[in-house]
């Protein structure tokens, strides 16, 4: 690997970290609103379920969208656990082991 290489691979890493952790050093002094603080709380799984329910469908230019049969199948026991505990770290095992287990087994 090249130096050219490496600097390129450091500063894409740093142009990723940086928007992720401005606003909380911004922020970390400032007393937000309570409205502010009870919209931000809702952010993250908006933006998790926006990112799960694009997978599910696959869409081709001039087509009906269709269902992706292996993340659909990945996401019935995911979302069993994620009623079932209520646990981040659960549910991100057990849709990764899923969708590992479905692409070795049945793809």
């Amino acid at each position: 690997m090249s130096i050219y290489s490496i600097l390129i691979i450091l500063g894409s890493g740093l142009v990723t970290w940086l928007p992720r952790v401005i606003p909380f050093l911004l922020v970390r002094k400032l007393q937000l609103p309570e409205v502010v603080i009870r919209f931000l709380s809702y952010v993250p799984i908006c933006i998790l379920t926006a990112l799960f329910v694009e997978n599910l469908f696959m869409v081709k230019q001039g087509e009906f969208p269709s269902f992706n049969v292996e993340y659909c199948l990945a996401a019935v026991p995911t979302i069993g656990i994620a009623v079932l505990t209520r646990n981040l770290m659960w549910v991100v095992i057990v849709g990764m082991s899923s969708m590992a287990l479905i692409r070795y087994f049945i793809i």
